[in-house]
């Protein structure tokens, strides 16, 4: 059943103007993975060709008047590959961390669209009653890549036992269809199973493919122990105590035995906040044809 053209158009336009927050022009495949209404290429084609608030060049979609957004993206990939390369390197050597189970390359690293910010984001899957532990790990290869100039941010650290991401919006399911996994991959497909409420949001989404490779998990045997035990109490209660006090806690920072999301930024409440004002606006200045 092919979609109704306007609804497709009206798609189309919704998901360009989101990317363009990020001054990021989509593929015609990137365009299909992340179009909210479901459609075959051919139709979403089609569309494209009639729409007249959509501009091209050289293989790349945008808003109108955003052509040299294309420029932005080419060099913000080759500026973003060589760190790209690294934050793999990384990732993959997190997965061999005590009790981490997936590691997954996000934000903007993940889309070869680096600005300003060099961080590398990641998100992490810990055995459950030991992500506290998990993130400790982390965060001390953290800091031994900090001396080679890199900064690796894990804020994001489920257990899994907690795969289901508690909000369901487009901010969401964005940021779980972007991602890059690394390690663990039946534990991404877990994950992304767990999450099948993002396929009504974004209908034409896959799970992406990775190489199906799996950290050694050095160390465990002896934290699977009492004192082990300890240590996960004692670091989740003073961490939560610190991160209660930092600016920037609230709506989008859980703390918990099976979550620790440190978004202290708000990313999703000024990314939806821009994303309505430009709907209406496109809204008002909508091409009539």
């Amino acid at each position: 059943m092919r979609p109704d053209l306007s609804e497709l158009n009206s798609a189309v336009v919704k998901t360009l103007t989101y990317s363009d927050i990020f001054d990021h022009p989509l593929r015609l495949t990137e365009l299909h993975r992340y179009l909210t209404v479901p459609a075959g290429l051919e139709a979403l084609t089609e569309s494209l060709q009639q729409n007249a608030d959509v501009e091209t060049k050289d293989g790349f979609y945008f808003l109108p008047g955003r052509a040299a957004l294309v420029d932005v993206r080419r060099q913000r990939e080759a500026d973003s590959l060589p760190a790209f390369n690294r934050a793999m390197k990384y990732g993959r050597f997190l997965g061999s961390l005590p009790f981490i189970r997936m590691t997954a390359l996000t934000g903007s690293l993940a889309m070869l669209n680096l600005s300003k910010n060099p961080d590398m984001d990641f998100m992490l899957v810990a055995a459950h009653g030991r992500v506290w532990t998990a993130r400790a790990f982390a965060i001390l290869f953290g800091r031994i890549v900090r001396l080679f100039g890199d900064t690796i941010c894990p804020n994001l650290i489920v257990s899994e036992q907690a795969l289901e991401w508690p909000l369901h919006d487009l901010y969401s399911a964005r940021e779980l269809n972007q991602m890059i996994p690394i390690t663990g991959y039946e534990v991404y497909i877990r994950f992304y199973s767990a999450n099948s409420w993002a396929q009504t949001l974004l209908p034409n989404s896959t799970p992406r493919a990775c190489a199906k490779q799996k950290g050694s998990n050095f160390g465990e045997r002896f934290l699977r122990s009492r004192v082990g035990n300890s240590f996960e109490a004692w670091e989740m209660t003073r961490k939560i105590g610190r991160f209660s006090r930092q600016p920037g806690f609230g709506t989008e920072t859980i703390f918990t035995a099976d979550v620790c999301q440190g978004n202290f930024h708000h990313h999703r409440k000024w990314t939806d906040e821009i994303y309505r004002e430009r709907l209406k606006k496109w809204s008002a200045d909508l091409d009539p044809r």
